[in-house]
């Protein structure tokens, strides 16, 4: 009795391969997350950044010049 509730206690080797993939998947989702993360944060450091700059007044003449436009 002692065999058959030990061997049924542990888990079957499709068990063991289930929960291998399921530790995979796991830690591939884990890191798909941190990298979005990431990303995210640079991304919003750099618009802070960008929002930051001061900006040049002349910025407008010069582009409308370039276009051929009048300036304003």
């Amino acid at each position: 009795m002692t065999t058959a509730t030990l061997r049924l206690a542990t888990p079957t080797a499709f068990e063991r391969i289930l929960q291998r993939a399921a530790l995979g998947l796991s830690r591939h989702v884990d890191r798909r997350i941190a990298a979005r993360a990431e990303r995210r944060d640079i991304a919003l450091d750099m618009l802070r950044e960008q929002q930051a700059r001061k900006q040049d007044p002349r910025a407008l003449d010069h582009a409308l010049a370039q276009m051929g436009l009048p300036r304003r």
